[in-house]
């Protein structure tokens, strides 16, 4: 199990304060350095972009515009689900952070997580979506077009900084840190600044989604319903089951006698540790990193229940799992703000008459 160094997570602490602390300061030069090559980088993708066959569908973008999670993974897949409502068939790419390999691969339910990487294979298996990894994601998206004729939408996850695959449209999700202190990386989260003005031409058509109860920054945008849907075993997970709210219910019964452990390896385990509270849970928690691979089992032998993320179930297939502890899966209910929706439907569909 890896763990975050103290250096790291102080840093962590001054990127989140609501105004830069002086103790950033000496870091100042590397931002402007880091602006200066990442604004390189993505005037080269651009320049790289347009001297390549269009693709035959249009692009739908997420991402966000500091580090870490701020709720990409379920705002994809709610992208994914709502779109495919209003009549699309979309396909998913993807880097697939955090797996072994940068290789093209088409994800299936049983490629593995360290092969997939977690939230691409948690995407394909919530939403049934073709989706391809690849650090090249304009070569995921060709792939992609070329294995399933019936796509004629691609999502992109965690491509806003990308700009080797064109977009159509972009979803920038903030959750409710914002843009922290405001400085760009290292003194701060931001991966670009915010826009002076909006919307910026960089990002049009773009909606903001918030992953909080209320706007986080100055960029006007919609706030998502985010709650948690229910529970169920891990084994029924992989069998396909929805979550079921009763099994919460009893959970939340049983955690009143004996706290029950909840474990997260996501960028902001207190957001599910607060949410099972709101719901009544008493609990002990465990905070992982971002990503951990839970190749060793980080809970007590004694503990008998444990609560896990749906990104973590996507690391414990079947054949891992053990009778001794039992892990529940607590699912999360993502909903986005219909006029959000609407919007992006429109911008896609006044789009995809310019592609072959």
């Amino acid at each position: 199990m890896s763990h975050v160094s103290p250096l790291a997570l102080w840093l962590q602490r001054q990127w989140w304060q609501s105004r830069p602390s002086w103790a950033v300061w000496p870091l100042l030069p590397f931002s402007a350095l880091y602006l200066l090559v990442s604004g390189w980088q993505r005037w080269l993708g651009h320049r790289w972009a347009r001297r390549q066959t269009p693709l035959r569908a249009p692009v739908l973008v997420v991402g966000n515009l500091i580090v870490g999670g701020a709720g990409k993974t379920p705002t994809t897949m709610a992208l994914v689900q709502a779109l495919r409502q209003r009549g699309w068939h979309p396909g998913v790419v993807s880097r697939g952070y955090g797996r072994q390999s940068d290789t093209l691969l088409e994800v299936t339910s049983t490629t593995p997580a360290n092969e997939a990487g977690d939230e691409p294979l948690l995407i394909h298996l919530r939403t049934g979506a073709p989706l391809c990894v690849g650090r090249d994601r304009h070569a995921a998206a060709q792939a992609l077009l070329s294995a399933h004729p019936e796509v004629d939408l691609l999502v992109a996850d965690d491509g806003l900084q990308h700009t080797r695959l064109p977009r159509t449209a972009s979803v920038v999700v903030f959750d409710a840190r914002g843009a922290g202190n405001g400085l760009p990386l290292p003194a701060g989260p931001l991966r670009e600044l915010l826009p002076c003005r909006w919307p910026a031409p960089s990002l049009t058509p773009c909606q903001v989604i918030y992953n909080a109860e209320r706007p986080s920054t100055r960029l006007p945008g919609h706030c998502a319903r985010r709650q948690l849907a229910g529970a169920v075993s891990l084994a029924q997970w992989w069998q396909g089951l929805p979550a079921d709210p009763a099994c919460l219910h009893t959970l939340i019964e049983r955690s009143r006698q004996t706290p029950l452990l909840a474990c997260a390896a996501i960028a902001e385990p207190e957001r599910f540790f607060r949410q099972l509270e709101q719901a009544g849970m008493c609990i002990r928690r465990l905070p992982l990193p971002d990503h951990d691979s839970l190749n060793i089992a980080p809970w007590p032998a004694e503990d008998v229940d444990v609560l896990i993320t749906e990104k973590d179930a996507v690391k414990l297939p079947p054949e891992r799992h053990q009778v001794r502890p039992r892990l529940w899966v607590v699912a999360l209910d993502f909903q986005l703000p219909e006029e959000a929706i609407h919007a992006l439907d429109r911008a896609l569909r006044n789009d995809s008459s310019s592609h072959p």
